[in-house]
C-alpha cells in the first residue's frame, strides 16, 4: 500500500526551519519530521498541506514551491505489520498567518539548517535533511 503524503519545510524570517517530534504512541516514536500528513481522496497536495498545517499547528500558510518528491518504503517491524510505501510531496512555506500552536506533537523546534543532521528524522526525510543541511 502506498500512502500519499505532504510535508512543509517552514522557514522563519531568519532562515530557521521548523521541525516536529512524533509522540511516543505513534509509529516511529519520538522521531522528527516536517509538519504535514495524508492527502485525502480528491484533495490536491497543496490543499492537503494547508489543511494539515491548520490542524497540527493552527496556522494558515502560503504554500510555495515544491522542493522534493520522495518515494520510500518502510519495512515491516513484525509479522503483523505490513510494509508501507510513502509518496511524499514536500513544499516550502515562507509565509504563515496566525499564532503557531503545538496541537499534536511531542515537541516542535526552530533549528538552523546545519543542526538538522543532529536530530533523528524519519527515514523518508533523510535525503532531504542532507540537502537542506548542505544549503541546497
Amino acid at each position: 500500500m502506498i500512502k500519499r503524503v505532504v510535508a512543509a519545510v517552514i522557514f522563519s524570517p531568519t532562515g530557521k526551519i521548523l521541525i516536529c517530534q512524533r509522540t511516543p504512541d505513534q509509529r516511529f516514536p519520538l522521531q522528527w519530521e516536517f509538519p504535514g500528513g495524508k492527502i485525502e481522496p480528491g484533495e490536491e497536495p497543496r490543499e492537503a498541506l494547508r489543511r494539515e498545517l491548520r490542524e497540527e499547528l493552527g496556522i494558515g500558510a502560503e504554500i510555495g514551491e515544491k522542493i522534493a518528491s520522495i518515494k520510500h518504503r518502510y519495512e515491516s517491524r513484525s509479522a503483523s505489520d505490513k510494509p508501507t510505501g510513502v509518496e511524499l510531496h514536500v513544499f516550502a512555506v515562507r509565509k504563515t498567518t496566525g499564532k503557531l500552536q503545538n496541537r499534536i506533537f511531542a515537541d516542535i523546534r526552530w533549528v538552523e539548517r546545519h543542526e538538522l543532521a543532529g536530530y533523528e528524522f524519519l527515514a523518508a526525510d533523510k535525503e532531504l535533511i542532507h540537502r537542506l543541511a548542505s544549503g541546497r
